[in-house]
């Protein structure tokens, strides 16, 4: 049992999608932009799919797709929920309220507290959950804890008002200072390229889990 929820992202192998679901991770992702070097194909997807339980199945989809495409997508792959972008619009959010939706927001370096507290309340209604992904502008957890613009004690007011996912860089060394001062719904994490197929190291996610995992 773990402390939080965990959101394994844009999961690329067989090997990283069952290292998740050992850990009992909540979602496990699957990133459909074709652009992307995380990309799988949705045969590749399904296959994976088969060999892995207890988890739910994320497809995570950029602003290029239509609501249409989506819907397709889910029948195909038998999606749980689908990730939206951050430029996703909301009558494409609408058509899919159907759905259990996770909307992204991208945190940059110009980005205000205003900005997010504005695109969490105008996607409110449609979503379950949020995901603030920090880890794109290259944000840590020192970082956060001396910005002036996103403070920590909003983050936390945040993740009281809403079901919100943090994508972060986590290390061993901070998570659980992070989750006992932020408390969000669940963080987000990535694996990554294996070293050969079947293959890879998983030290510093492993130091990660070691930490929130909570002994029955």
């Amino acid at each position: 049992m773990l402390k939080t929820k965990v959101k394994a992202s844009s999961v690329t192998n067989l090997t990283d999608a069952r290292y998740f679901a050992a850990w009992e991770a909540e979602w496990l992702g699957f990133n459909f932009d074709a652009g992307s070097e995380e990309h799988l194909s949705p045969q590749n997807m399904i296959a994976i799919k088969e060999w892995v339980d207890g988890v739910k199945v994320v497809g995570e989809f950029g602003a290029v797709h239509s609501a249409d495409d989506i819907k397709a997508a889910v029948d195909l792959v038998g999606l749980d929920a689908v990730q939206l972008s951050m430029l996703t619009e909301r009558e494409t959010v609408t058509e899919l309220s159907e759905y259990k939706v996770i909307k992204e927001f991208i945190v940059q370096d110009d980005s205000t507290e205003a900005d997010i507290a504005e695109h969490l309340a105008d996607f409110a209604a449609y979503t379950e959950n949020f995901l603030l992904d920090f880890s794109k502008s290259k944000f840590t957890w020192e970082v956060l804890q001396d910005n002036k613009q996103i403070t920590v004690p909003f983050l936390k007011e945040l993740c009281g008002d809403f079901q919100i996912i943090i994508d972060l860089d986590f290390t061993g060394d901070m998570i659980e200072e992070f989750l006992d001062t932020v408390f969000p719904h669940g963080i987000s994490i990535k694996g990554g390229a294996e070293e050969k197929v079947g293959f890879k190291s998983f030290e510093e996610i492993d130091d990660v889990f070691e930490k929130i995992e909570i002994f029955r």
